[in-house]
């Protein structure tokens, strides 16, 4: 499996269900012995590496967005402000 297609699965997870949090990609890539697309983060927490996220971007730059409070990315809404992040 390359980065493309996490990145394509993590997409078609997002299409299915209208969102998909941080820990079940996490979960989905240890589970498949991915854990190259991981990373540790200050905390040391596994988290995607940043060259999954840029990867991931591509594919819907501007229709998706980060809601950092509960770790999840969801289709952008009209309420949403510019930018990827959302408040909730």
């Amino acid at each position: 499996m390359d980065i493309q297609a996490v990145a394509l699965w993590m997409h078609s997870q997002l299409e299915e269900e209208g969102c998909i949090y941080q820990d079940d990609v996490v979960d989905y890539l240890v589970k498949s012995k991915h854990e190259h697309f991981l990373r540790e983060n200050a905390d040391g927490n596994l988290v995607l590496s940043t060259n999954l996220l840029n990867e991931f971007k591509k594919l819907n730059h501007d229709t998706v967005v980060w809601v950092s409070s509960d770790k999840y990315w969801r289709f952008r809404v009209l309420e949403d402000e510019d930018g990827r992040n959302a408040r909730g």
